[in-house]
């Protein structure tokens, strides 16, 4: 019980980190809430303040819930309750403590759960891999990050829910899934309507 007391808490406090405003305010003097959709993610970082600030922000996202895994892992727990703590930070992303509740999307914390449990939880390198493919399968032709975190969030699940894995592990990834849908709401009705943001340093082809 301490050690899901532990995930739980310590994953939100972790995944509620900010390192879209940090970055934007250390080394661009920007507040990224008050520009373009004021998502505290890396999709907006990058249009924001460009390339670099958003794959770092992006790089840090995961990271920060791979190393919940880690240290859940390091505390004993085992595959459901370093699940639930990767999922308590994915919640901490979007809703964090630390910046009014005003988050990201969770499309890389469910990249950084995928790539703890291939790195420290023994999974097959393909839970991170497979979606990756995907994405940049979506995102080069169409140059739509919000097009291809979805369609990569999908095709992960599927995934996942097809291979001979623990309940509570299926059932974070799916609600990581809901999560990043419903985050993408307003995305979805700019894509419907031809009129979604694009990556501009992805040339067209």
């Amino acid at each position: 019980m301490l050690t899901l007391i532990f995930a739980i808490v310590t994953g939100y406090l972790i995944g509620s980190i900010p390192f879209a405003l940090v970055i934007g305010k250390v080394f661009y003097h920007t507040d990224v809430r008050e520009h373009g959709s004021g998502n505290l993610g890396g999709g907006n970082t990058g249009r924001v303040l460009g390339k670099r600030a958003g794959l770092s922000t992006m790089a840090l996202d995961l990271l920060k819930v791979s190393l919940v895994i880690l240290l859940v892992r390091l505390m004993g727990g085992d595959d459901n309750v370093i699940a639930l703590g990767a999922l308590a930070a994915g919640i901490g992303h979007c809703y964090p403590i630390y910046a009014g509740f005003r988050g990201g999307k969770a499309v890389a914390s469910m990249y950084g759960f995928l790539f703890g449990l291939v790195a420290f939880a023994g999974r097959s390198p393909f839970y991170f891999i497979l979606p990756l493919i995907v994405f940049m399968l979506v995102l080069i032709p169409g140059r739509m990050t919000s097009l291809a975190s979805m369609v990569s969030t999908v095709a992960a699940t599927i995934y996942i829910c097809l291979q001979p894995e623990a309940p509570v592990i299926k059932a974070v990834q799916l609600i990581y899934c809901v999560l990043i849908i419903v985050r993408h709401r307003s995305n979805i009705d700019r894509i419907i309507h031809h009129c979604e943001n694009k990556v501009s340093w992805i040339p067209k082809l």
